[in-house]
């Protein structure tokens, strides 16, 4: 369990988590960095990506063979119980992970509570506990073929994945996980943003939906 104290900035104040979800590729990434370039500090954010599992006992060549987009790939109870303490109002020493090694780094990150917190990641609606630590969540929807796209630029250009090996891994688990977990998660959402991080509209009445939460006294 991570170490950590209360915050003095918002004592025992209600925490609100906000669970953004959906595919790989999906917008994700662009919305949360939207909301965080308009709060800013104000806001916290965790991404279920950095708890997947350490695997020092493996190769690299035997860690790149390994199925990422499984539930189990991730440590999601240390999550759940790290949301908690934030929640509580203490701070946590989140997991670092290294793509291009695919391995979990020897670090850790630092994050202290907020008022709100935004909680990313494909499969965060997956788990039951981690739903139920919620207060609102949010499904980013998009189409496959645009999502595979971007998983190539991205894989490429930020996690030194060549071409073959991104379109290998869709093919061999990203699709059929994203249809058989993530996918079906959709149920779960409050809210479902269509076109990904394209939707303007979604994004700005996400931002004044949390506009209202940070003024609010809970």
């Amino acid at each position: 369990m991570c170490e950590g104290r209360i915050s003095g900035r918002y004592g025992m104040g209600k925490v609100w988590i906000i669970g953004i979800a959906g595919g790989s590729a999906s917008g994700k990434s662009t919305i949360v960095r939207r909301l965080r370039d308009y709060f800013g500090e104000d806001i916290g954010f965790v991404s279920h990506d950095s708890y997947y599992k350490a695997h020092d006992d493996l190769t690299y060549e035997e860690r790149c063979k390994l199925n990422y987009d499984h539930p189990n790939a991730l440590e999601t109870e240390r999550m759940v119980e790290d949301i908690r303490r934030l929640k509580a109002g203490f701070e946590i020493e989140c997991p670092v992970y290294d793509f291009a090694a695919h391995n979990r780094s020897k670090e850790t990150a630092r994050v202290e509570p907020r008022k709100v917190v935004i909680v990313e990641g494909i499969m965060i609606l997956e788990n039951q506990r981690l739903r139920e630590l919620m207060d609102l969540k949010v499904y980013v929807d998009a189409d496959a073929d645009e999502r595979i796209t971007r998983r190539l630029i991205r894989d490429m250009k930020e996690r030194g994945r060549s071409a073959e090996s991104v379109v290998n891994q869709y093919i061999a688990t990203v699709k059929p996980m994203h249809e058989k977990y993530v996918e079906p998660t959709k149920k779960y959402a409050d809210i479902i943003i269509p076109r990904g991080g394209h939707n303007e509209l979604a994004i700005r009445m996400l931002i004044e939906y949390l506009k209202v939460v940070m003024a609010s006294e809970d």
